[in-house]
């Protein structure tokens, strides 16, 4: 997970950035059914809407592919979903009562029924079931974060280099790579269109994302799993969960570059209740890249406040606005072309290549940018600056690692006389 080298302007991939990291062959059994006009059977790991959006858009991306198998921690999620996603895809949705499985431990069912699996479930097991399904020879697509501390993206890196020598595709759910508009922005950035890049300004402003709240019946580590990205434990905070796809773009940009350090500001000022868990609703950090070149990055989860989301790269000739695909400058320039969403496009890319026989495998940024975050939100939850050097070695995993969850344990966060989860305190808390 160290710094790459910079790559030159030739190595840059103009056609796909679903090719970044690797294309090769596939073994000769694989490689024949890929190139051929039989099914594929996808499953899901996670009931909720982003992975129900990924199976949509793998069947819209191939209409040989069946949706054969689901998973969740709850049974009614997992019903539900089905049912939904048989109206929209009824010729491809053939799951039956004996793939649909619930629990902690359900998703050895989806990777045992599956060609593809597609993992959109706490980022907690992202890397855990991603390894999973590389050792039992599945392809994978898996949504972003890839992983919530330096623990799991080792686990991540180490799934995603298996891969590579299983001649296996895993596809990241950073979809920004996949936009044609942005590939041809960060294309011409690289040629100078900007002149040299002096800072960039990242925003993910929105309200409270995904709260769930207490359903009778459940117990502590039900409801915790059931609200899941308002607790750290299984999904980080909101610089790991949302604020990774502007530091991914930040990356790119920098030719792939890991910033040297960060330091960042956080807390809770306007989220209370149970149902916000243990997470901060806003977050400043400020990245250090070679070259002196510093990353502003902001987001924030509240409610009546102003919302931006955007990417901004400032140039010592002119600026791009990344996500509008306009440059301003000496060299003006917009994108005037079709531009495929991202998020089904990433799919597309995917079942093309299986069908080539050729491989994508997205791990190298994925890593390296979910990585980035996670040392952002430790320096917001410590008050401490991060160096990559630290974040890089570091080993440290928020409990409980994901091997060792039950659904009988007794959860890390529990909540205090007030009847609130205890926050991270910046200067007080303590974590690598």
């Amino acid at each position: 997970m160290k710094c790459q080298p910079e790559p030159t302007r030739r190595q840059f991939l103009r056609t796909s950035a679903a090719a970044v990291v690797a294309a090769s062959s596939l073994s000769v059994e694989r490689a024949a059914h890929a190139a051929g006009s039989g099914v594929f059977k996808i499953g899901m790991i996670g009931a909720g809407g982003r992975c129900a959006g990924a199976a949509l858009d793998a069947m819209n991306a191939d209409s040989d592919a069946r949706l054969v198998a689901i998973h969740d921690v709850f049974m009614d999620r997992v019903k539900g979903k089905l049912e939904a996603l048989k109206k929209k895809k009824p010729e491809q949705v053939q799951v039956k009562d004996s793939n649909c499985f619930n629990g902690l431990d359900g998703y050895k069912g989806v990777i045992e029924a599956s060609d593809v699996v597609l993992i959109a479930n706490a980022a907690k097991f992202h890397p855990f079931h991603t390894m999973a399904a590389i050792q039992a020879g599945k392809h994978v697509f898996v949504e972003k974060p890839h992983g919530i501390d330096p623990y799991g993206l080792k686990m991540m890196a180490s799934a995603c280099e298996l891969a590579k020598q299983k001649k296996l595709c895993v596809v990241s759910g950073l979809h920004s790579r996949y936009h044609l508009g942005y590939q041809e922005a960060i294309e011409r950035i690289r040629d100078g269109a900007i002149g040299d890049i002096v800072a960039i300004e990242e925003n993910f402003l929105r309200q409270p994302y995904g709260v769930y709240r207490r359903q009778e019946g459940w117990t502590e580590l039900q409801s915790q799993l059931g609200n899941q990205y308002h607790f750290v434990w299984l999904c980080g905070d909101d610089v790991t969960q949302s604020l990774v796809h502007n530091m991914d773009r930040a990356s790119w940009a920098l030719n792939e570059q890991a910033p040297l350090k960060c330091h960042g500001i956080g807390g809770r000022s306007a989220s209370f209740g149970e149902e916000y868990g243990d997470v901060f609703d806003h977050h400043s950090v400020i990245y250090h890249f070679p070259n002196g070149v510093r990353v502003y990055a902001f987001c924030r989860t509240q409610v009546r406040c102003y919302n931006e989301y955007s990417s901004l790269i400032l140039g010592s000739k002119g600026r791009c606005d990344l996500m509008r695909c306009v440059i301003e400058g000496e060299k003006k320039w917009k994108y005037e072309g079709h531009a495929p969403e991202p998020h089904g496009h990433e799919h597309v890319k995917l079942f093309e290549a299986l069908r080539k026989g050729q491989i994508i495998n997205n791990g190298d940024y994925m890593v390296r940018s979910t990585l980035m975050t996670v040392m952002g939100q430790i320096s917001c939850y410590t008050g401490a600056e991060i160096t990559w050097d630290q974040i890089s070695k570091s080993d440290f995993h928020f409990p409980v690692k994901p091997e060792d969850c039950r659904m009988d344990m007794e959860p890390p966060v529990k909540k205090g006389p007030d009847g609130l989860y205890p926050v991270y305190v910046p200067g007080v808390t303590k974590l690598i």
